[in-house]
């Protein structure tokens, strides 16, 4: 189990929010953290731990009078940490080459695979012809609904008619080289996470498949470890200390190192470099 860092930009910040608070309209969130520095801090925060493999995601719509400096934000942390970090929100096969030639190392794309509540396998089809299977990442963002686990789209705001199952995994998984799974309805909660949804992923393992939502503590790591089958990433945002929590950064990475996490305890890592060190 790998550690997969963030970096979401909405409204031109970097932000931990609510998952399932994002509204178009308006461009409103409820927030748990609003950092003063910019994207660009932490992807050379992330570069200097060789921590590659996470993602930066823009929260705003296309149309938000926000997105432009959203996209500006996202770039630039694109360009500190070439290679490293994967790009997402509202990527097409017109914008996507953008990102990709300003260092993202893959691309992610849920809303324009997702049309109309459905699959669309001919928008599959394209961005892979552009992009590649090998650097396209499917976003399979879910909510739970009558049980079951359905993929949702424009920044989870909208549910489609596609459950989350073996099948569609197996699928998919032809077009594309990983997942990015947000379990959106603990998404910035830090409240724990969704087992069901991580006991099927973690039983599926045939391409790499990183998790989010919900993470609060070492004890969710543990579980996450074991309900996974420790095949999953994970990627932890507002109860990280770099973004305001209570989960030292240091230790998170000490932990998900250890073969034997039972012996790795708070304050394991080490000394948290000043901020000033990366400016």
């Amino acid at each position: 189990m790998e550690f997969r860092p963030c970096i979401d930009i909405h409204n031109g910040k970097v932000k931990q929010i609510v998952g399932g608070s994002l509204r178009d309209e308006g461009d409103r969130a409820k927030e748990n953290f609003v950092a003063k520095q910019d994207a660009a801090f932490y992807a050379r925060l992330y570069r200097r731990y060789q921590i590659s493999g996470g993602h930066v995601i823009l929260l705003n719509a296309k149309d938000s009078p926000y997105y432009a400096e959203t996209k500006r934000q996202a770039l630039s942390a694109l360009r500190a940490s070439p290679g490293t970090l994967q790009a997402g929100g509202g990527m097409t096969p017109e914008n996507a080459p953008e990102f990709l030639q300003a260092g993202a190392s893959h691309v992610i794309v849920t809303s324009y695979v997702f049309r109309d509540g459905v699959l669309n396998y001919k928008n599959l089809e394209r961005l892979c012809a552009v992009i590649g299977r090998d650097r396209l990442v499917l976003d399979l963002s879910c909510r739970k609904r009558d049980g079951a686990y359905y993929i949702v789209t424009d920044r989870w705001q909208k549910f489609t008619n596609e459950k989350i199952t073996e099948a569609l995994l197996d699928c998919l998984s032809g077009y594309a080289g990983e997942f990015l799974i947000h379990a959106a309805d603990v998404e910035g909660k830090s409240s724990g996470i969704e087992r069901g949804l991580v006991e099927m992923l973690g039983g599926w393992n045939r391409i790499p498949v990183t998790y989010a939502g919900g993470v609060g503590s070492f004890e969710h790591l543990r579980q996450l470890r074991e309900w996974g089958q420790d095949r999953l990433n994970v990627t932890i945002g507002s109860a990280l200390d770099i973004f305001g929590g209570t989960m030292r950064f240091e230790d998170v990475l000490a932990f998900l190192s250890s073969e034997n996490t039972d012996d790795v305890k708070p304050g394991d890592g080490c000394a948290y470099p000043q901020y000033d060190l990366f400016l």
